[in-house]
């Protein structure tokens, strides 16, 4: 496995995010597909910015770039700076819970360590820790989830849930991966995830990059391709996962949940423990993130509606439980319970 692993992340060629001479360095996510380029951050507010701009973006990768991002702040025996760093962290994406899971796992580890000399060497300790436990899991998901992908299979994803979503492979795009390199003849169909388009930007652009067959389609065409009987699996990732394993993911994914039930298609999320969120009983405990309103009225510098026009621009929806066939992550498949099995 880790061969392939290898083979997988060579063939990528990218790290969307690394630790570099006491800085974090980011691929900047924005520019793709366009321009490659990468950006140093050296403050805890610059990594709340580009955590809040979707420089960087994806539910395990934001949570990584957190517990980096407190080891930028120059007093860490100051509980007043940390503490604000740790809210405007969290506060950056209120949605996806590894963001909050990693920044309180960093305060629970400083606080252990409160009194010890070496205290920002133990806190970059654990960040690296959480990076290398992710890109782990990553690995495992691919594993789990490859198991359940046919020999020959049409595979449809939204949003960008790989590598530039996470530290290793990637979840959907990790089982896709996985499928891909040992010897599996997959096809993907990439949504383009409007209104931001992380999948013509980026899940078509590690795709191309990893030598995975697919093919982009405006978001409308699913329940076409689907009724056409050219969809056998929807692979997605997710963003908070509650008790009852309803879950919370891009704008769009329930839409694809209710075509994909319709068409007896079967409906998989991919993602990682630290997804799941335990304190949250079912999808209405979810909050939904609202975005800025320019982000549907334009495109770069390209405007596409009045300037004036009242917009509604939720981050994500909710899927409920009942409309998957299972959650993939590190530890196996977990199917919901449905009222008519006993």
């Amino acid at each position: 496995m880790k061969t392939m692993i290898n083979e997988i992340q060579a063939k990528l060629g990218f790290a969307p995010i690394k630790w570099d001479d006491d800085s974090l360095v980011v691929l900047d996510q924005k520019s793709l597909p366009g321009e490659e380029k990468y950006k140093r951050l050296t403050t805890v507010a610059e990594v709340v910015e580009s955590i809040g701009n979707l420089t960087v973006r994806g539910a395990p990768l934001i949570g990584i770039a957190a517990a980096y991002g407190l080891c930028l702040l120059n007093d860490l025996s100051d509980d007043a700076q940390f503490n604000d760093a740790c809210r405007m962290l969290i506060d950056s994406r209120p949605t996806a819970v590894n963001l909050r899971w990693a920044v309180e796992r960093m305060a629970s580890h400083r606080a252990q360590n409160r009194k010890c000399d070496k205290l920002a060497d133990l806190l970059h300790g654990e960040a690296a820790r959480i990076h290398s436990e992710d890109a782990d899991m990553c690995a495992r998901i691919g594993q789990h989830g490859n198991s359940i992908v046919p020999s020959k299979c049409r595979i449809l994803t939204h949003c960008n849930a790989g590598a530039l979503a996470t530290g290793g492979i990637g979840t959907a795009l990790g089982v896709i991966y996985t499928a891909h390199f040992s010897g599996k003849q997959i096809e993907v169909w990439v949504s383009e995830t409007r209104p931001i388009l992380q999948g013509a930007r980026l899940t078509a652009w590690e795709l191309g990059r990893a030598g995975v067959p697919h093919t982009l389609i405006t978001d409308s065409m699913a329940g076409h391709l689907m009724a056409r009987g050219e969809v056998d699996m929807v692979i997605t990732g997710a963003d908070r996962i509650a008790a009852n394993l309803d879950f919370a993911n891009k704008i769009g994914t329930y839409s694809l949940a209710v075509l994909a039930k319709h068409h007896g298609v079967p409906f998989y999320a991919a993602a990682p423990s630290t997804t799941f969120d335990p304190s949250c009983p079912d999808g209405n405990s979810i909050f939904i993130e609202r975005r800025n309103a320019d982000e549907v009225r334009r495109m770069g510098d390209h405007v596409l509606a009045p300037h004036d026009s009242p917009v509604y621009n939720p981050a994500f929806d909710i899927t409920p439980h009942e409309l998957i066939a299972g959650i993939i992550s590190e530890s196996g498949l977990s199917k919901p319970w449905r009222c008519n099995e006993r």
